[in-house]
Order: structure tokens, then sequence, then C-alpha cells
């Protein structure tokens, strides 16, 4: 099995680290991550100049780009062939409701998606994130299942694991994607020489995080596995918007 790794916390996060130590036994492990931390970076490519690869003492590959570019590179031009798989992660930090729209983590995961690969987008939810190992272990098991019983079709999975031993996980519940509040404000600050800057405000709290969604399950010990899609057309609307430009 070919396995592809990337992040968006960048080449040297311990979660990569944790992830390939989880997952170099099960098959052909090639890591290419971005160089630096590009969390937020959603699903950008890099098309205003070239991107370069290069490799370090490691032996993870390292992209100056987004972490789309990292994959889509490795997958379009450093390989004779498409891999088995795409992992993403660990992310340092949660991906659940709408943070999928602006992660790195769930981009990289994405694009593997896109390009025809089954792909896996794995974050342990904690500010501290201090158990990548039991992470790893989770992903591990998630990809030995897809060895033993892969998907008849393509598949993107967004997993969020609580920072907790593997032994006090209470199992893995199937979830929707919850929602958060509107963002806090920014936040003002000033230089040295007295320009004014602005900090981006934290995430707003949840505001679906009722049973079933990513929120809740995490919240109550348990490992969340949404599948995703990428269809962003409002069926519902169709209609309306039809009417609306025919009058």
């Amino acid at each position: 099995m070919r396995i592809l790794l990337s992040n968006d916390d960048g080449y040297f996060a311990p979660g990569l680290a944790a992830l390939y130590e989880a997952l170099k036994d099960l098959g052909e492990v090639t890591v290419v991550a971005p160089e630096r931390d590009r969390s937020g970076a959603s699903n950008s490519l890099t098309l205003d100049r070239p991107l370069s690869l290069r490799q370090a003492a490691n032996g993870f590959y390292f992209v100056n780009g987004t972490p789309t570019d990292c994959v889509h590179l490795a997958v379009t031009g450093m390989f004779d062939h498409l891999p088995d798989m795409v992992v993403s992660g660990i992310n340092h930090g949660a991906n659940m409701g709408d943070d999928t729209i602006y992660s790195g983590t769930v981009a990289a995961a994405t694009e593997g998606y896109l390009l025809g690969v089954p792909s896996i987008a794995v974050s342990l939810v904690s500010k501290n994130a201090s158990d990548f190992e039991s992470a790893g272990r989770v992903a591990r098991d998630l990809v030995a299942r897809f060895q033993r019983r892969p998907f008849q079709e393509r598949v993107l999975l967004n997993v969020n694991i609580p920072d907790r031993s593997f032994a006090d996980l209470k199992g893995t519940r199937v979830t929707r994607l919850g929602k958060r509040h509107k963002a806090e404000p920014v936040i003002r600050g000033e230089t040295p020489r007295g320009e004014t800057v602005y900090w981006i405000g934290p995430a707003g709290a949840a505001a679906d995080a009722g049973e079933g969604t990513d929120f809740h399950a995490v919240a109550e010990g348990f490992v969340s596995v949404t599948p995703l899609r990428i269809d962003l057309t409002h069926t519902g609307q169709i209609d309306a918007v039809e009417s609306w430009l025919g009058e």
C-alpha cells in the first residue's frame, strides 16, 4: 500500500512525526508537507510563483507552498502512480463544523480526494495536543481497516480525536458537521512604529453541537468520523433562483 502523508502545521510538526511512526509499517509511506505552518490556508494553490521541493534529514519532503500544493505536487509530479491513500495530520487542534472550510489539514485531504485518491484528515482536539500517540493509533486503525475493506468509491473522511489516552477513548461515532456561532471580533493592536494592526479573532463557540454532530461526539469522549463531499450546489434553491431570474 502506498500512503502519502501531509499536513498544514509544517514538516517539523510533532503530529506529523507521530502519524508517520503509526503508519510506517503499513506500506510505502511518503511525507510531503509545507516548509512552515500554513494553518488556515484552506484549499489555496500557489499560482504566482514556482514551487520548490526539498528533503529534510529525516526523509520528509517539504514544499514552500500550501497543504494543497503539497498533495497536488506529490500526486501529479513526484509519483508515476496514484497513492492508495492520502492521510493529512495529525493536526494540532480541532477541525470540526465550519472549521473544515478554512482548515489546511482538511484541504490536503480534499486535494487527494479531488485527484481520485481516498483521503483522511486527522485532528487532535486540544489546545495543548499532548497525546499524539493515541491519535496515531486511531489513524492506524482506520488505515488498516481501509486495507482490509477498501471503499468501492472515493471517500473523504474528517476525523477528530479527543486528547486522551487510547484506552480512555469511548469508541468511534460517524457524525455530521456541527456549526459554530459567528467568529469573535478582530483584535486591534499597534506596532512599535504606531501602525494599527489586526489579529483575526478566535472561532466562535459551537452553535449546533447536538447529538449526531462532531462536536457532541468528541465532547462525549468518542472519535468523530465525518464523511465529506465537495458539492457546493444548493439544490434546494435552484427553483427559487430560476423563478427570481424569470421575473
